[in-house]
C-alpha cells in the first residue's frame, strides 16, 4: 500500500493547506490513503473539530472511497488529555489517526480514538523509546497500522536505521509501513519496497524527486514512488 502525505506542517507555497487544496491533491493522486495535517484559518496545524471535518469531509467528497487518515502530534496541542479531549469532540470522523509514541500521553489519545472507533496508526520514530512504550501498551494489538518513521535524513545512513527499527518493531503482529523524510525519503522507500512493506510518500516527506529536482505537486512525488515500487 502506498499513502499520500500531501502536507504535514510545511509552509511552501505549493504545500496544499486548505480543504479544497488537500481534496484536488488527494484526487489528483490517485491513492486509496491519506495522511493529512488540517489547518485553521490562519493556516496553523490543528485539531479542532471543525477544521479536522473540513477536511476529511472535502476530501472524501472529492475522492470517494479513500481512507482519510489525520495527526495528532503533540506539537499541535502539547497536554495529552486535551489532545484526547479533541479526538472526543470531533464530529466528522477520520478513519485513521496517527499517535507518535514517543510523546507523553500517547496511550490517552490512542485509547480516546479506539473509544470512537477510528483506527490507530501508531507512529514509532526511530531513535527513540517510542518501539519499547509500544510494545508495553495493553491495547498494541488493536492498532490499524505501525508507521516505522525514520527520522535519519542522511542518504546513506537512512536504510540502516531502518533495519535497526524494524528489528525493534520484530514483535509487533500488526501491518507496518515504513518511511523516511528529506534525504533518507527515497533510500527509505526503496527498501520498503524490497521488503514488501507499506509505505508513503508526499509533500510532507520530501519536496524533491528521485533526482534530486524540486518536485512540482504530490502527484510527480508519487508517479515517481509508483515507477520505483513497480
Amino acid at each position: 500500500m502506498l499513502q499520500l502525505c500531501p502536507n504535514g506542517g510545511r509552509t511552501a507555497a505549493h504545500v496544499p493547506d486548505t480543504p479544497p487544496r488537500l481534496a484536488a491533491a488527494v484526487r489528483a493522486s490517485g491513492l486509496g490513503d491519506v495522511h493529512l495535517h488540517p489547518r485553521d484559518a490562519h493556516g496553523a496545524e490543528t485539531m479542532e473539530p471543525a477544521p479536522v471535518a473540513e477536511a476529511v469531509a472535502a476530501v472524501r467528497a472529492a475522492a470517494p472511497g479513500v481512507a482519510v487518515g489525520v495527526t495528532t502530534a503533540a506539537w499541535i496541542e502539547p497536554d495529552p488529555a486535551r489532545r484526547a479531549a479533541l479526538v472526543r469532540s470531533w464530529t466528522v470522523l477520520p478513519d485513521h489517526a496517527s499517535v507518535n509514541w514517543h510523546e507523553d500521553g500517547a496511550d490517552l489519545v490512542a485509547e480516546a480514538l479506539l473509544e470512537r472507533g477510528v483506527g490507530v496508526e501508531a507512529g514509532l520514530f526511530s531513535g527513540t523509546d517510542a518501539a519499547a512504550r509500544f510494545l508495553a501498551w495493553p491495547h498494541a494489538d488493536r492498532v490499524l497500522r505501525v508507521l516505522a518513521e525514520v527520522t535519519d535524513t542522511d542518504p546513506a545512513t537512512a536504510p540502516g536505521a531502518a533495519g535497526s527499527l524494524l528489528a525493534d518493531l520484530a514483535p509487533v503482529a500488526r501491518p507496518i509501513l515504513l518511511h523516511g523524510e528529506e534525504g533518507g525519503a527515497w533510500p527509505v522507500l526503496r527498501l520498503a519496497a524490497r521488503l514488501g512493506l507499506s509505505t508513503r510518500i508526499g509533500l510532507e516527506d520530501t519536496l524533491l524527486l528521485p533526482d534530486g529536482a524540486p518536485a512540482p505537486d504530490n502527484t510527480a512525488l508519487v508517479n515517481a514512488a509508483r515507477a520505483l515500487l513497480s
